[in-house]
């Protein structure tokens, strides 16, 4: 509480203030002294603040020029795409504009003419392939507007494991037009260049020489029995289609290799290297992840047209072929071991050989396709198995696969350690009774990978 200002002049004023009262000229005086020492206190203070301001500004600049980088003009290529800074420079990380980290391009793909996305990161190592040397290669699919988001992400997992480096085409095969959404989704997810094409009605479609009420009581038995895709009219088409005619659409004609790939697929590890070239290099025409047993009522004749192509064509059989992984009596019948298609790194130049097409040809006049329920696996299986030497089929245990319900993961730890590999082993579907790669492996005198008895 403040005091009353007449309290404080009565106070000074009262003869009983203990203050004694001095002199008028000495009052002055006393004054007169003190005013100097009083302005040179002022003036230290002051300067004192100056120096506090100072030297606060001082540390304040150190610390923020120490950790400004030194800026670099980035290297771009002629589209103006980033590709990384002048060696020696020092490596900030940039970001787009949706705020994604972009880590810095390796040399190896900074030099590469068509560079990836900034998007994408690079492989700590790409151990086998030059990325800048490219096959004439393309991934094919065949899917439905529909199939969009499913196909997305069988495209985001091939792109993130190993096109990003390569940028490989895409040609997406459909029996009706692409839609617009389809084509911006896709064309946004592949590294490479997109193609479209619609299947003509000729291939996709009941051939004149099929009985189609005969083709309807098949399928209305298969569905009584419950046979998988045994009352499905698309699926038979699908079949035929990608046994006898994809390789032959306009747009693949413009290619000499393949791989086919689904859509809700997975590629569990990196893949480092280039299959395609690897194909090539090692004289391969066709391979395969999974292998199994197909189902003995969708192709109860489909063995019988294919001994008649053998009759007929013996000039087509390879020398060294791999009858015996088909067949367990040199040929009398099936044993029903097939390739699993839905993976395929392939040759399209041997799909469109004299020989292929006359195997297929020899089938499709026969009709199972319609009046049975055959698979393009076996027949793709079957077809490279005769046609092919055995040195010409490959097993690639280290691209790691999904497609329901089956898994391919690569055995052997270290190697799904070197692959970044996120596959549980113990759902690897390679040496389990129901495969037939054991069977591959006996056939070509091949060392199964160590660790092999503990995934059975």
């Amino acid at each position: 509480m403040q005091p009353h200002e007449d309290d404080e002049k009565s106070n000074h004023n009262s003869p009983e203030s203990s203050s004694p009262t001095l002199p008028t000229h000495e009052r002055v005086k006393s004054k007169d002294d003190t005013r100097p020492a009083i302005m040179a206190t002022g003036n230290v203070r002051y300067a004192r603040y100056i120096l506090f301001a100072l030297f606060g500004i001082i540390v304040i600049y150190l610390i923020s020029t120490s950790s400004l980088p030194t800026y670099t003009e980035p290297i771009r290529d002629s589209a103006g795409r980033y590709l990384g800074k002048v060696k020696g420079a020092h490596e900030e990380t940039p970001s787009d504009t949706t705020g994604d980290v972009i880590k810095p391009i390796t040399t190896a793909l900074a030099t590469e003419p068509t560079s990836p996305n900034p998007k994408y990161d690079s492989h700590d190592e790409l151990t086998s392939s030059d990325p800048s040397e490219k096959m004439n290669a393309t991934f094919v699919t065949l899917a439905r507007n529909t199939d969009i988001w499913e196909i997305a992400r069988s495209i985001r997992q091939v792109e993130d494991r190993f096109n990003k480096n390569y940028h490989y085409d895409w040609v997406f095969l459909n029996d009706k037009p692409f839609d617009d959404t389809f084509k911006k989704v896709t064309s946004s997810l592949v590294s490479g260049k997109t193609h479209y094409g619609e299947i003509k009605e000729e291939h996709w479609s009941f051939p004149s020489w099929i009985d189609q009420d005969k083709a309807r009581k098949v399928r209305e038995d298969m569905a009584q029995r419950k046979i998988i895709y045994g009352d499905s009219i698309s699926y038979r088409h699908m079949c035929r289609f990608e046994s006898g005619f994809f390789f032959r659409q306009p747009l693949m004609l413009n290619y000499e290799w393949y791989w086919r790939v689904e859509p809700s697929v997975e590629l569990f590890c990196d893949v480092n290297y280039d299959p395609f070239k690897f194909m090539r290099d090692h004289k391969k025409k066709y391979s395969f992840v999974i292998s199994l047993y197909e189902y003995v009522e969708t192709i109860p004749t489909l063995w019988d047209s294919v001994k008649k192509f053998m009759k007929k064509h013996p000039e087509h059989l390879a020398k060294d072929n791999s009858l015996k992984f088909l067949s367990d009596d040199n040929g009398e019948s099936y044993n029903k071991c097939h390739f699993w298609s839905n993976f395929e790194i392939g040759s399209l130049e041997w799909l469109r050989s004299q020989a292929y097409i006359d195997f297929f040809e020899t089938l499709d006049k026969d009709g199972g396709f319609f009046y049975e329920r055959w698979g393009d696996a076996p027949v793709h299986s079957i077809g490279a198995g005769l046609l092919l030497d055995k040195s010409e089929i490959h097993f690639f245990n280290d691209i790691a696969y999904y497609h329901v319900p089956f898994t391919h993961c690569p055995t052997g730890e270290e190697t799904r350690l070197k692959l970044k590999c996120h596959c549980n082993p113990t759902n690897n579907f390679d040496w389990k009774s129901y495969s037939c790669t054991s069977r591959y492996f006996e056939l070509n005198k091949l060392e199964k990978p160590v660790g092999w008895e503990k995934e059975q």
